[in-house]
């Protein structure tokens, strides 16, 4: 993870990632993906973690604008930035044009940020779109579209009224 304590694994992480981006290039990919760093160390503040979530991937940012391919984070339930105001604090700390977020809507429907308000807010920042359903309860439990509870079709909406004209997957 981005934000272990030890740092002979965060350099894994970071090692890792730049390779992915270096070979996201070599066969012409837009973007990688990555977590945010997670969950929090028991003891450990959130606001450490951050802090050190963002020293962890300047370099990899640095690299990122190199190769020409973004790094996109994405929120995930149980991690170090699972809402959108997370996201915020993030990428308000990290200044590269090269780091975006990916945009999953189950994701942010487990947490309880309004999809299409959400979808709104964070459209600046997004560059990719991950679909799947979840259950009612929220519990971050992956299901195929359509067999859960989130309304699809104003998150739909919401995705092309952002003008976003990328791909969505499923």
């Amino acid at each position: 993870s981005w934000i272990e304590p030890d740092r002979h694994y965060r350099q894994i992480r970071i090692d890792h990632t730049m390779r992915a981006l270096t070979l996201a290039k070599e066969v012409g990919a837009p973007c990688i993906t990555t977590e945010p760093g997670g969950p929090v160390e028991p003891g450990q503040s959130c606001a450490t973690a951050l802090k050190l979530f963002v020293e962890m991937i300047k370099p990899v940012a640095d690299h990122a604008e190199k190769e020409g391919v973004l790094l996109l984070v994405e929120p995930e339930p149980g991690l170090l930035i699972e809402k959108f105001d997370q996201y915020l604090k993030f990428v308000d700390r990290v200044d590269s044009p090269m780091v975006g977020l990916n945009f999953d809507v189950g994701h942010f429907f487990c947490v309880g940020d309004p999809l299409p308000e959400t979808i709104d807010r964070l459209k600046a920042w997004t560059q990719h779109y991950h679909l799947e359903d979840i259950a009612a309860t929220r519990v971050h439990e992956h299901l195929v579209p359509g067999d859960g509870a989130i309304d699809f079709l104003a998150a739909l909406n919401a995705i092309r009224s952002t003008g976003y004209e990328g791909w969505l997957t499923i």
